[in-house]
């Protein structure tokens, strides 16, 4: 009796099927450490587009601007900034402190858990560390492998 059918055996089937399962198994964390490391990034572009926002009203009137970022969006947008961000990479709210008497300011982001943390200063190396940027220059940032 000679079998003459075209086509797959459960068995390939079952080996396809498994190899798929182990190359996703593979790709899955890498694919969401990219999704989380890119929202990082842009995070870090919106705390700068605000610092050089800040920094430019400073060259214009002698002092940063004053108040939390509700107060210091109508001052900055359309002149300094053409649409102020309001929300990091993650949708938390940015965080905009501007000194009461116009000499500093910090803007930070709070990372993926949304929550404010103790700030380490320099690096970081998980994602739900803040970011922050003081008067020009990032105090915290992620670098390296991220967790």
């Amino acid at each position: 009796m000679r079998r003459n059918s075209k086509g797959f055996t459960l068995i390939e089937l079952l080996i396809v099927v498994a190899i798929i399962g182990i190359i996703a198994a593979i790709a899955i964390p890498n694919l969401l450490n990219a999704i989380d490391r890119g929202k990082q990034k842009r995070s870090m572009a919106d705390l700068r587009s605000i610092g050089t926002a800040s920094e430019a009203y400073a060259v214009d009137n002698n002092f940063y601007p004053v108040g939390d970022l509700a107060a210091v969006e109508p001052v900055l947008e359309p002149i300094y900034i053409k649409a102020m961000p309001l929300a990091d990479g993650w949708n938390n709210a940015v965080v905009y402190l501007g000194a009461a008497n116009g000499i500093g300011y910090t803007v930070s982001s709070t990372g993926k858990n949304g929550a404010v943390d103790a700030w380490v200063g320099g690096m970081t190396n998980d994602f739900d560390c803040d970011i922050v940027f003081i008067e020009g220059q990032f105090v915290q940032w992620p670098e390296g492998m991220q967790q």
